[in-house]
């Protein structure tokens, strides 16, 4: 290696920490997701109130995390450094406090600020006493100045949270069959806040395509259309090609010709998944099965339907070509089509499950104390230790919502480098004893973004891999800035 190469490589290093992406996800948890968590479950709504009232809400606004502190015995507070927390066997954790009010009739009764849980916080994070501190001060501190932090202290145990790596949400992978009743599927994970809804598009010999998600079973994707609000076969060809007539398509829409209004196909929808009451019924309720659970991260709202509708026509377009060999079908390897969970992530998902635990807790322990003829203050029946409990079981055991299991871990402390090699981990889903061997295989896309040669032997094998040493993950962007340039540059919304 030449004298340059060498300068530039030191120099990065110096700069940048290899666990700086996981550092920097768990800051983004929380100083913004842990907010629009609090905002998915703003109200809530008891079904049991005082019979003299006629309106009763209970309202979470602001969430805010302070630095790592401890009680002691005496009831004194003070903080608490990562060294300590080892040494006594504690978790090193932050407090986590909540405003909440309760409002009758729409008038605010009471207000007060409560402590919901305490999260542990990554060593090295903007939550951390150790955030920007210089060697002499770490080593003052009992701290190793060249460890790179990004991992957790519960229970007096390091652990480390491991990238879990899945396929990209929101987007439509197309891929052939060798076996079952459609050759081409079309497979699609609509995720939204707590919601992540499989969809699944497919060509019978018929002809016809049909969409399946929740309880709704293959369903002609032209009268989910038509249900959406594009009643007008005009309109469906337009908005799926404007330049080119699938045959297909005539095909389709010669099936559904008796279907004309929204209502009919709602109807439709409804009887093909089982609804047996009165048709206001049925369509009311097949509204609400389409606004909650059909492609809910364009939107859970009315208005969104017709969005939908477009996004069906594009991704149906997508379908045709792809099953038509206009199209290649998806490669479910690229790395294009993967995300990496990280730590802020996983702790993202694991705080959305236990809030809405507490919140049926909280509205359990109201109702209960109503029934008996009492009102209760919402301060009295909040309990902070349950959430704590619930984050501290899951960090020590590794057992993660959606079933999984081994996500944290106690950190590799054999010797620096395998550490490191720990704390970069990117663990797949799949499972161990199935072949899989393309997922298990080296894909191109893996250069530069993940190590050729770390996996270990064995069953696992191309299922544990590790992140490159100069790799780095981006975090998710919002939509509001980009959506602001190209309205600038002329994008129009269509209506």
């Amino acid at each position: 290696m030449n004298e340059r190469a060498k300068i530039l490589i030191k120099s990065y290093f110096a700069e940048n920490s290899l666990v700086a992406s996981d550092i920097e996800s768990f800051n983004n948890f929380l100083e913004k997701e842990l907010q629009q968590i609090v905002e998915e479950n703003k109200d809530i709504e008891p079904t049991i109130i005082p019979h003299n009232v006629e309106e009763f809400k209970i309202k979470i606004d602001k969430i805010w995390v302070e630095k790592p502190t401890i009680t002691e015995a005496d009831g004194s507070k003070k903080n608490i450094y990562p060294i300590d927390a080892r040494l006594r066997k504690l978790s090193y954790s932050a407090p986590c406090f909540i405003d909440v009010s309760a409002h009758i009739n729409g008038v605010q009764r009471e207000m007060f600020t409560t402590q919901i849980c305490s999260i542990p916080i990554m060593l090295k994070s903007k939550f951390c006493h150790l955030n920007g501190l210089s060697r002499e001060e770490l080593i003052e501190k009992g701290e190793d100045p060249d460890d790179p932090g990004g991992y957790f202290i519960v229970n007096g145990t390091e652990k480390v949270l491991v990238s879990v790596e899945d396929l990209a949400a929101n987007r439509m992978l197309v891929e052939q069959n060798s076996t079952g009743v459609s050759e081409f599927s079309g497979k699609l994970f609509s995720e939204k806040g707590s919601f992540k809804i499989p969809h699944s598009f497919e060509k019978m010999k018929n002809g016809i395509f049909y969409l399946s998600f929740t309880r709704v079973k293959r369903v002609p994707i032209i009268i989910l259309l038509k249900a959406l609000g594009l009643t007008k076969d005009e309109e469906i060809v337009k908005f799926i090609s404007k330049d080119k007539m699938y045959n297909e398509l005539l095909i389709n829409l010669y099936e559904c010709v008796d279907i004309k209004t929204e209502e009919d196909a709602m109807d439709y929808v409804a009887k093909k998944i089982g609804i047996t009451q009165s048709k206001e019924i049925r369509v009311e309720k097949t509204k609400e099965i389409l606004d909650k659970y059909l492609l809910p991260h364009l939107g859970t709202e009315q208005r969104d339907r017709i969005y939908k509708a477009y996004n069906l026509c594009k991704l149906l377009k997508k379908f045709i070509m792809a099953s038509n060999k206009e199209l290649e079908v998806d490669d479910k390897d690229h790395y294009m089509n993967k995300r990496l969970k990280l730590s802020g992530d996983l702790l993202a998902d694991l705080f959305r499950v236990n809030l809405k635990v507490l919140i049926q807790d909280l509205l359990y322990n109201f109702q209960r104390i109503v029934k008996r003829g009492k009102f209760p203050s919402i301060k009295v029946i909040i309990r902070d230790k349950l959430l704590t409990q619930r984050i501290y079981s899951s960090m020590a055991t590794g057992s993660w919502v959606g079933a999984r299991k081994g996500i944290s871990q106690r950190i590799q402390r054999l010797n620096f480098l395998e550490t490191l090699s720990h704390l970069q981990r990117v663990i797949s889903p799949l499972s161990a004893t199935q072949e899989n061997f393309e997922a298990r295989g080296l894909h191109p896309t893996h250069m530069g973004r993940l190590c050729p040669v770390e996996t270990p032997e064995g069953t696992n094998i191309g299922l544990r891999k590790n992140l490159a040493l100069l790799a780095q993950v981006s975090e998710d962007e919002t939509e509001e800035p980009l959506l602001k340039s190209l309205k600038n540059m002329g994008l129009k919304t269509l209506k």
